[in-house]
């Protein structure tokens, strides 16, 4: 058969035209990978192009979250249980002896079974929290002890399915994000991998001892993943790693946080975790943070925190402080004594009069139930909060944190137990600023009709002489009096009536 020229034209016309549509079908895909190519490479000067402290954080003040999980079982001496339950001279060994066997027979992954969260309410904890005035909250997701607080693929050793077989994680992203709040997830996993060499080992880097007879030196391959005893280089991708791009991907939180020993992790691995979240983050157009507490990871694009202490000058960006509201373990015990709500309050108000942020921890019980007294403190402070937190949320320093004679030392957790110390009075003023009011937060019970001096008013004190249109008492409907002073300061005559015990708000509006 013979094919006219004509018809042959236009066959090849027809190729032609179907590989430029190939060509530009490429060139377009190849154009889209480029337009969506990842903001965050996996090095320092990239990752600080992050903005490490939002203003949806520094605005929040007040965080929750929560030490929960395997060690709240035993209920006894505190978190760091499944340490010392291998140390023969500690007085945890010798618990455990007694109440449940040697440790060689009975050992911490026989506590798994036992930790039903059978009360475990999530709506409950968002109600409460949310009372407490907390913008943010979240769980401890993995402790050092290696049980993953979500449904994990990566380790059977998670909520999902073992223990409560609850994936509580999920549970408690969807009820504090209903309320309102952001949500924080806390890893300390870091500790989890076994990094002794020999047996009988204790390297304080290696949250389990290395003790012969003991399930962490065990071979059983499913009990690896709890006791750590995984090689390094396995353990440090698929595990630590692993574990956080399987968080940030099934629950995308808006902070996470580290506990110490990340030096110990992989620089290569700690920047690929942050260009993994910033990245993620990005793609959900949300502004994230990562809180590290030792110098693991640069300030250019984390934030600080600070354990069981605080600053004692003004942060010039903002940092944290995470601190119990228990006076000993971070975990539930049995004999577990409560700070005063006073206290807490009061530390909240020296955090943020410095630029500060608090991250408060509570110790829910292993069956879910946070104790009435734990509960009693958060709804006091939350109730001062609901009343004053104009002095609180969204405000920053001014341009000095405060006055009296109460004064935070220097350091960090290593001077913790200085930092329990601090009693705050009457006598202390910590300073607040928003839009062109200053606050000045008395810490503690007023005495009525008592004129009080506000220093940092004074002219050989304040940098930036202010206007003042006029001075109240948040939550006194009474005339307040006041006079300036240059020399002196700000002189306020307090109301014929206590408004607050535990502390009271001068708002002093001024004008530009």
């Amino acid at each position: 058969m013979k094919v006219s020229y004509l018809k042959i034209l236009v066959f090849l016309f027809l190729i032609s035209l179907g590989s430029c549509v190939q060509k530009e079908e490429k060139n377009e895909t190849v154009t889209i990978k480029e337009e969506t190519k990842d903001s965050y490479e996996k090095d320092w000067a990239s990752l600080g192009k992050h903005n490490e402290d939002p203003d949806w954080f520094k605005d929040a003040k007040l965080g929750i979250y929560f030490h929960w999980g395997i060690y709240s079982v035993p209920a006894f001496h505190d978190e760091w249980y499944p340490r010392y339950m291998h140390l023969e001279n500690h007085r945890v060994y010798k618990h455990h002896v007694e109440k449940y066997g040697h440790p060689s027979e009975f050992g911490y992954h026989d506590f798994v079974p036992m930790f039903k969260a059978e009360k475990f309410d999530p709506e409950k904890w968002a109600t409460l929290f949310k009372k407490a005035g907390a913008k943010f909250a979240g769980p401890v997701a993995e402790h050092h002890d290696g049980f993953a607080m979500w449904d994990s693929e990566i380790t059977p050793w998670n909520a999902m399915d073992k223990g409560p077989k609850r994936d509580v994680t999920g549970e408690l992203k969807k009820a504090f994000t209903s309320k309102g709040m952001k949500f924080i997830t806390a890893f300390h996993h870091a500790r989890n991998l076994q990094r002794n060499t020999e047996l009988n080992g204790t390297n304080w880097l290696s949250h389990y001892p290395y003790m012969e007879g003991m399930p962490p030196t065990s071979k059983d391959s499913t009990l690896a993943y709890l006791y750590g005893n995984i090689p390094a280089e396995k353990w440090h991708k698929e595990i630590w790693l692993g574990k956080l791009k399987e968080v940030i991907d099934n629950y995308q939180p808006d902070i996470i946080w580290f506990d110490f020993v990340l030096d110990a992790i992989p620089e290569n691995y700690r920047k690929e975790f942050a260009a993994y979240y910033l990245n993620e983050a990005e793609k959900l157009d949300k502004e994230v943070v990562i809180v590290r507490k030792q110098h693991d990871l640069p300030l250019s694009m984390s934030v600080m925190d600070l354990e069981q202490s605080r600053k004692n000058v003004i942060g010039t960006k903002a940092w944290m402080t995470d601190a119990t509201i228990s006076n000993g373990s971070w975990s539930y015990k049995e004999d577990l004594g409560v700070k005063s709500s006073t206290d807490v309050l009061h530390m909240l108000i020296d955090i943020v009069s410095k630029n500060g942020v608090l991250l408060l921890n509570v110790s829910p019980m292993a069956n879910g139930i946070i104790p009435e007294n734990q509960e009693k403190c958060l709804l006091e402070m939350g109730a001062w909060l609901e009343k004053y937190g104009e002095a609180i949320y969204g405000t920053e320093a001014w341009y000095t944190f405060g006055e009296g004679p109460t004064k935070e030392p220097e350091g960090h957790f290593g001077n913790h137990k200085a930092f329990h110390k601090i009693k705050y009075s009457n006598k202390d003023i910590r300073y607040t600023t928003k839009d062109y009011n200053i606050y000045g937060i008395i810490m503690g019970e007023t005495v009525p009709n008592k004129e009080i001096l506000l220093t940092a008013f004074a002219k050989k004190n304040i940098k930036d002489n202010v206007r003042i249109e006029s001075v109240s008492i948040l939550g006194s409907d009474e005339k307040i009096e006041w006079s300036i002073d240059t020399k002196e300061g700000l002189k306020v005559k307090l109301p014929s009536k206590v408004v607050d015990n535990m502390a009271t708000v001068i708002k002093i509006e001024t004008s530009a």
